[in-house]
Parts: structure tokens; C-alpha cells; sequence
């Protein structure tokens, strides 16, 4: 994760380092990620790795370099 920014919902969309966005939620007990809630803890994520699906199905990137 490069960096994270908010879509026009309020809902937390990290940019990959592979050019993919991904949304991040703490939707439980669907979706935990209580670390995008706290902005010290969302900085502390950027740099880390994350799936991407959209990589695996071959996409190309949402921002092309």
C-alpha cells in the first residue's frame, strides 16, 4: 500500500504499489480492519503488501505509471 485516500462515500480506498486501488473496510463480522479507523494505524499500513485480486485477473492498473 502506497497510500491511502477516502472515495466520495467516506470509505477508506488504498492505492497499491501495482497500480490497483483497494477498498479497506471494518465492516465485521464481514470485513476487519480496525487499524483503517485510527489514522496513526492506517500511516503505519503504507509500505505493507496486500492481495490484489485485480492482479491476479490479469486488470490493468487504475494509475498507470
Amino acid at each position: 500500500m502506497t497510500r491511502f485516500e477516502q472515495d466520495e462515500d467516506g470509505a477508506w480506498v488504498a492505492h497499491l504499489e501495482c497500480g490497483h486501488r483497494r477498498h479497506v473496510r471494518h465492516e465485521p463480522p464481514f470485513a476487519h480492519a480496525p487499524w483503517i479507523l485510527d489514522p496513526a494505524a492506517r500511516a503505519a499500513r503504507v509500505g505493507q503488501a496486500i492481495e490484489c485480486v485485480r492482479c491476479d485477473w490479469g486488470e490493468p492498473p487504475d494509475d498507470p505509471a
